[in-house]
């Protein structure tokens, strides 16, 4: 396994300093699921919840926390990211699937970017939700894939 990054030889904090990598194109996929009572999954997919499309209210959301990312996670490098995509699938009766993908050119990976993406499109869709369903979960926000960089491709494959 490969050092930590973020801790220098005494142990302190550091951001990694990325002068020296070259500049490449970067893409990372994530996903995300949120559990719910299947009523509640019905209204979102016939858009009948009154605070309006919670798809597109969470699209937006991601998208935006995917530009922040550097604001939100200790040490992340703020990017200057190129697209951020949120998608979104109905999985079953009660499982709503939320993927992210991010892309970026540049000298470190959009990994934290579309995780974070995955998670406040996640959070939005409880937000918009909870008055009708408390007991969503929102459940194995992971990394999928990701290109770009020295470390080359990483992809799941379960």
């Amino acid at each position: 396994m490969p050092d930590l990054t973020h801790f220098d030889d005494h142990g302190a904090s550091r951001m990694v300093d990325t002068s020296d990598k070259p500049e490449t194109l970067r893409e990372a996929r994530a996903s995300g699921l949120v559990r719910m009572a299947p009523a509640t999954l019905t209204l979102i997919r016939d858009k009948k919840l009154s605070k309006g499309d919670v798809l597109e209210v969470a699209r937006l959301g991601g998208i935006m926390a995917a530009k922040r990312t550097g604001q939100l996670i200790p040490l992340c490098h703020p990017l200057p990211i190129t697209s951020a995509a949120v998608d979104f699938a109905f999985e079953g009766e009660d499982l709503l699937r939320i993927e992210a993908t991010v892309r970026v050119f540049g000298r470190t990976g959009v990994e934290m970017e579309a995780l974070t993406a995955v998670s406040v499109a996640a959070l939005t869709v409880y937000d918009m939700c909870k008055a009708v369903d408390r007991v969503m979960s929102v459940e194995r926000i992971r990394l999928e894939e990701k290109s770009g960089g020295r470390s080359g491709t990483f992809r799941r494959e379960d």
